[in-house]
């Protein structure tokens, strides 16, 4: 029987070895609940329109370097580590190819492959240096040393996405509104959609997304509006 479109696109998986995606949506998550409780913090701590646009301001810029400088460093480490355990393996098979084809051939037994298949593929996969070494690292280290995630994309994915995420509940005030209410319920239904639009790379339904996202979110604001509010009364704000 011949497959349908809907039924081919859900065998395709979907790409989750690119670099960009987890922090584009970290980015996305933290600008959005940074600057929400930042700007719940000093609202409810009695701080003018003002004030609260200067905060979210500086925690959107500092938020966002923050954010690019990590995840740049985060990712280009990673790589590195990877690099030198590749070529660790590298000078391991030209060292002493038949133990690593037998230690191979040992892993795909484990996983119930046939002794004899086994040893046959890993003798196979021997002759060839450069494919031998993508197998043995892909098998004991359980990365793909030729689809690495990028420092430069994963960084600036998470800038933009974290920028973005942090203007949202700064809008109202940017457009001249000085309800520190409808900031926070801007910042809450940017927070619900970031959810929703994250559960299309899952299988989690669009609304439970939302509303979980929405809910942590939310916690981190009652957090520091009580905070916020106690300091500014001890204060005398």
């Amino acid at each position: 029987m011949t497959e349908t479109p809907a039924a081919l696109r859900e065998a395709h998986h979907a790409d989750v070895s690119g670099g960009w995606l987890r922090p584009a949506v970290f980015g996305a998550m933290d600008g959005l609940v940074t600057n929400i409780a930042l700007i719940a913090g000093v609202g409810g701590g009695g701080a003018s329109a003002h004030a609260v646009v200067l905060t979210g301001t500086a925690g959107l810029v500092a938020g966002a370097i923050s954010m690019g400088l990590g995840e740049y460093t985060s990712v280009r480490s990673a790589n590195e580590q990877v690099a030198a355990e590749v070529a660790k393996e590298r000078r391991e098979l030209e060292r002493h190819p038949e133990v690593e084809a037998r230690e191979l051939a040992d892993t795909w037994v484990a996983r119930g492959l046939p002794r004899e298949l086994a040893t046959q593929v890993a003798e196979v996969v021997r002759r060839n240096p450069e494919e031998a070494l993508r197998v043995h690292v892909r098998e004991e280290l359980g990365v793909d040393p030729d689809d690495q995630p990028s420092p430069w994309a994963a960084a600036i994915s998470s800038f933009v996405c974290f920028s973005v995420g942090a203007l949202v509940p700064l809008l109202p005030y940017l457009l001249g509104s000085t309800s520190l209410w409808l900031a926070l319920g801007v910042g809450g239904f940017g927070l619900f959609l970031a959810g929703a639009i994250v559960a299309r790379f899952t299988s989690r339904p669009w609304w439970s997304a939302g509303l979980r996202q929405l809910l942590l979110g939310g916690l981190a604001a009652a957090a520091t509006y009580g905070i916020g509010t106690l300091i500014g009364v001890q204060g005398g704000l």
